[in-house]
C-alpha cells in the first residue's frame, strides 16, 4: 500500500506533508503535489499533516484514479523535501469540486 495524492491538492498545494515525510517522496509539479509509490512506505505520517485533506490511502475508492497521475508524474516532476510557500489563494480553491481539469503537467520548483 501507499498513500496518493488527490484531487483537492490542486491549486492548494499547502506542501505541510513534505515536511514530514522520513523518505522524500514527494514531487512537485506547477499547482499539485505528487507521491512516487515506489518510494512511500506507508507510514502514514503526510496524510494527517494536510489542510486540505488531500492525502488519502491507495486503498481507499476515491484516490484509485489517482494513483497512475501519482506515478506518472512523480517520475516527471523534481523532488521535494522542504516545505515552499502554499499560493496566496490556496485557501479559495480549498474543496472546491471539478479541480481535475485545472492540474497542469508542467514541473514545479522544488
Amino acid at each position: 500500500m501507499t498513500y496518493v495524492v488527490t484531487e483537492n491538492c490542486i491549486k492548494c498545494k499547502y506542501m505541510d506533508c513534505v515536511e514530514v515525510c522520513p523518505v522524500d517522496c514527494f514531487y512537485v509539479g506547477e499547482n499539485f503535489l505528487v507521491i512516487h509509490p515506489d518510494e512511500c512506505i506507508d507510514c502514514g505520517v503526510c496524510e494527517p499533516e494536510c489542510p486540505a485533506e488531500a492525502i488519502l490511502p491507495d486503498s481507499d475508492d476515491k484516490a484509485t484514479a489517482w494513483a497512475e497521475i501519482n506515478r506518472t508524474y512523480s517520475t516527471q516532476w523534481p523532488n521535494i523535501t522542504r516545505k515552499g510557500e502554499a499560493p496566496a489563494d490556496a485557501e479559495e480553491w480549498n474543496g472546491k469540486p471539478d479541480k481535475a481539469k485545472l492540474l497542469s503537467p508542467e514541473p514545479g520548483k522544488p
